[in-house]
């Protein structure tokens, strides 16, 4: 199983007079970071949320921001009765006593502090919803990541398809190559008999044998191929080691562009390269 780091997931559950709203956004990184983002009066649970991730994530710089928000259609207002009768009483001897008797207005009575009260917040059960959805959301995510994990390891397969495809290119075409060095050379070499310099003789066999001597780089590059396949197919946090495995074929490409004596070798070594930089941008995002 491959994952992607970069993935956003949302998670949100509405409760009886509130509703609450995880959202988390990842994005590669080189280790693991995260950035929680609570109100305030959530933000005990930072500690917590911090281990939930570094126990379902290995790599990424992740936000999780939490969102809290209270339901004014729902709540729920509770009356102080007692208050209210003694607020009444009082009105209406307060109208005896400047004798000025009348009806107590009730909305005056409702304006007085301490009649009308909302309910209070419970605390500890907004807490636990909250790290419950915080599992669903980060489900979400890890589940959002594997797909794009899927995806970019195919991407990495057909590359990996195209390296195969140009090394085969270049064993058909060394035989080639060689035979048309052979012939260059016997042409230095009348040169030479014409003008004998043993020297010179020397130093055009010992470049020709270095130019025309691929056969190790090409070993090596269908060795890293196939460790990089096997490492794609036994999945997990494999993000360093395939980017370890791209510096290798790079060397091994540049390499052969350097030995290369034959304009279709050159072409072979540039499209390599190109495919192993392709490689290397999908893989910075493989966690």
């Amino acid at each position: 199983m491959i994952c992607s780091m970069t993935a956003f997931a949302r998670a949100d559950r509405h409760l009886e007079g509130y509703s609450l709203v995880w959202e988390i956004k990842a994005v590669n990184h080189r280790y693991l970071e995260v950035s929680p983002r609570l109100p305030d009066a959530l933000r005990a649970l930072e500690n917590g949320v911090r281990e939930k991730c570094r126990k379902a994530l290995a790599r990424g710089k992740v936000e999780v921001t939490l969102r809290y928000q209270q339901d004014d259609s729902e709540v729920s207002l509770e009356l102080n009765e007692e208050l209210v009768k003694q607020l009444s009483e009082v009105s209406r001897r307060v109208g005896d006593l400047v004798q000025h008797p009348g009806q107590v207005n009730p909305m005056e009575i409702l304006r007085h502090p301490g009649v009308l009260s909302t309910r209070k917040l419970d605390v500890e059960l907004l807490q636990n919803e909250s790290q419950s959805l915080l599992d669903e959301a980060l489900d979400a995510l890890i589940d959002t990541r594997r797909r794009e994990g899927e995806q970019l390891g195919q991407l990495i397969v057909d590359r990996l398809d195209g390296i195969g495809t140009q090394i085969d290119i270049v064993k058909a075409a060394i035989p080639r190559i060689k035979e048309a060095q052979r012939e260059r050379l016997r042409t230095r070499i009348q040169d030479v008999i014409e003008s004998p310099d043993p020297d010179r003789l020397e130093q055009e066999l010992v470049m020709l044998a270095q130019k025309m001597d691929v056969d190790e780089e090409l070993d090596r590059l269908v060795t890293h191929v196939s460790e990089v396949r096997r490492i794609l197919k036994k999945g997990g946090h494999i993000g360093r080691r395939l980017d370890f495995l791209m510096q290798e074929l790079n060397r091994e490409a540049n390499t052969l562009a350097s030995k290369s004596v034959d304009s279709e070798t050159t072409a072979a070594a540039v499209e390599l390269k190109v495919l192993i930089e392709q490689m290397r941008e999908q893989i910075q995002n493989i966690e």
